[in-house]
């Protein structure tokens, strides 16, 4: 993606977006109260097909760039891109992190959010969600006309670090509309030099992967896709999907 494009959206551009993002939102929180300990992760795979259908869309993941899956399903120490399978079983107290994106009318929906298998996290899982939640609103914040994407991801990061959390540094929000994946990225940390401003039209993906130990993370070398911290320690992941404007960021994935 170009460092400098950015994408303004015109008002029924914006609408047909809305509707997907609010279609991902919807099939997200149903899984996120689906979801118990027992299921394999094959098995939410197919909820979520049985979901997006019920919204009228496709997922927007299924056979992207090859992805097998319908949306991701990344436990415990995977960061993103997780896939279902029939051989890994959901356990009491795990670390859940759901992506779903649904794509309605050629327009694109992404949102993410992790959950504790059970609903009863320890005190480390606890705080890593609580943290990684906290960091994307602090993020979206500062998504609006006139600042900068690296006011986002300052203000993602310095939440983080005041946790003594590790952020991700190899994957990175986008913008999303037409396509899954626009200009500009949106890193989840300040960088260095010059970054986009932003500006009412645009919209964007904001979504911060959080760790308890290390922000390095490896490929599964099997299936090419699953991304894990290289240390396993734990790791969170929240998105919305946001419409900037003259004032404060519309949040589109809203349930």
């Amino acid at each position: 993606m170009s460092k400098d494009k950015v994408i303004i959206y015109n008002e029924s551009e914006i609408a047909g977006v809305r509707k997907a993002a609010q279609a991902s939102a919807e099939v997200l929180d149903r899984l996120c109260n689906a979801v118990v300990p027992g299921m394999t992760t094959e098995t939410v795979d197919e909820l979520a097909k049985e979901y997006i259908k019920d919204t009228g869309g496709v997922s927007d993941f299924y056979d992207y760039c090859g992805f097998p899956g319908q949306i991701c399903i990344s436990l415990n120490d995977e960061v993103v891109h997780g896939i279902g399978s029939k051989d890994c079983i959901i356990q009491l107290g795990d670390v859940v992190s759901l992506d779903v994106g649904v794509k309605i009318g050629g327009y694109y929906g992404d949102n993410a959010r992790t959950i504790c298998a059970g609903g009863q996290p320890g005190e480390l899982t606890a705080k890593l969600l609580t943290v990684t939640r906290d960091s994307l609103m602090a993020g979206i914040d500062q998504a609006r006309d006139g600042n900068t994407i690296n006011d986002i991801g300052s203000a993602v990061e310095k939440v983080a670090r005041a946790a003594k959390f590790g952020v991700v540094r190899d994957m990175v929000g986008h913008g999303c509309g037409k396509h899954l994946h626009e200009d500009p990225e949106v890193p989840n940390y300040r960088v260095k030099g010059h970054t986009p401003r932003l500006k009412a039209g645009m919209i964007i993906c904001i979504e911060p992967m959080i760790t308890t130990g290390t922000w390095r993370i490896k490929v599964d070398p099997v299936n090419k896709w699953t991304c894990r911290t290289t240390d396993g320690s734990l790791s969170a992941h929240f998105e919305h999907q946001v419409l900037i404007t003259k004032k404060e960021a519309e949040i589109l994935t809203h349930v």
